[in-house]
Parts: structure tokens; sequence; C-alpha cells
């Protein structure tokens, strides 16, 4: 970690941004630009290459998810860049998008109304750009209550019937292609049915239902 850490920081709120410049030239950090939606951002980290990139989710002209798409954007072109997200909201949603950037190393994720000691904020800066990974604790509880996968409980063979399913081949067009019978296939196809615990519907619907799961996965 070179000796002055070169930081980008994108937040539309005024106060808040100079106050986060503030701090950060307090603890030896170089805020080399500070700007306010998610276009800036870019531009400022292409103009002057920083270690660091500390942005909000939602910045203008939406106010929806511009810097978190900005940030993974940066993430994709530059795999080893660090960022650090700051949301006002627990957005499981949002954190998956950024920890599958890059390898999922060198990021952060982090609650504004959480980020009240100045130094463990720093801190956690410093664990990400010494190669770590840091994600508020609340996050990571939502993480862990999220569903589990719904096709984890399918076998190999089971998956590979689901997967021809979803290209939208019949039970005799996927048993000529595994070189089973047709009710082998029709096993494999209830059991997926029964293991996605799908509601009793019209057989056809099942079967759309259980080609969403895969979908969605």
């Amino acid at each position: 970690m070179p000796e002055v850490t070169r930081v980008v920081l994108a937040e539309d709120g005024v106060l808040l941004r100079e106050g986060l410049v503030g701090v950060l030239s307090r603890f030896g950090f170089a805020v080399v630009a500070a700007v306010g939606d998610g276009d800036a951002l870019l531009e400022a980290v292409a103009e002057h290459r920083p270690d660091l990139v500390i942005t909000d989710i939602r910045m203008p002209p939406d106010h929806t998810d511009e810097g978190l798409r900005a940030a993974v954007t940066l993430r994709r072109e530059q795999p080893g860049l660090a960022v650090v997200v700051l949301s006002q909201y627990v957005q499981e949603e949002y954190a998956s998008a950024l920890l599958d950037t890059g390898d999922g190393l060198r990021v952060g994720y982090l609650l504004k109304d959480r980020v009240v000691d100045v130094e463990d904020f720093v801190a956690a800066l410093r664990t990400v750009l010494g190669g770590g990974t840091v994600v508020d604790p609340e996050v990571v509880r939502r993480l862990l209550r999220r569903p589990r996968d719904p096709l984890a409980a399918l076998s190999a063979r089971e998956r590979e019937v689901l997967g021809l399913l979803a290209e939208g081949h019949s039970n005799s067009a996927i048993a000529a292609r595994l070189f089973v019978t047709e009710a082998a296939v029709g096993k494999h196809v209830g059991n997926i049915l029964a293991k996605l615990d799908l509601p009793p519907a019209e057989d056809t619907n099942r079967r759309v239902l259980a080609v969403l799961a895969f979908l969605r996965s």
C-alpha cells in the first residue's frame, strides 16, 4: 500500500461528501476527486487512477443504483481496484452484485448509519486496501437468511434433465438425447417437481415453474 492512498469519492450529499473528505484527509488519505454522480465517478477514476474508490449507491439522476453500477463497471474493468460502497439501507442484491466482481477481494459494503466510529471506518478502508473484504454485519445476517438455492437438492442427472426442459425439449426428445427410456425421464421430471416443492397444478404449468427456477439459479 502506498504511503499516501489516492481516493476518488462519490457522494451526492454535499455535507456528507465534505465531511468524508475531511475525515479521509485527517487520516492520511489524498482525496484526488470528490464527485456527486455515477458518470462523474467513472470519469474521475479514468483521469486520476486512484488506489481506492468510495461511493454511495444512490446518486443522480435517478437515485436508484447509479453508484453501484459504476462500482461494478470499475471492478470489471479493473478487478484489483479497491472499492467501498456506502448504502443507506440493507440491500442484499447490491452486496451480492459487488462481491461477484473480480475475485471478491478488495471490496467493502458498509451501511452509512453504522459508520459512526471514524477509526473503525478507516480500519475497514485499510482492510480493503490490503486485499480484504469488509461487509457490514447486518448485511451478512441478511445474506445468510436468504433462501437456499432451490436446485441444490437435485442430482446431477436431474439438473441435466431440467436444463433440457429449459431448452424446450419434450420427454421423448430428452430420452433420445440421454439414451434412456422415456419412463426414466418421466421419473426424473417427477422427482424434480417434488424436490422443487412446486404447488399442485396442471402438469405443464409445473414444468414451466421448474424451468423458471432453473433460469433464476
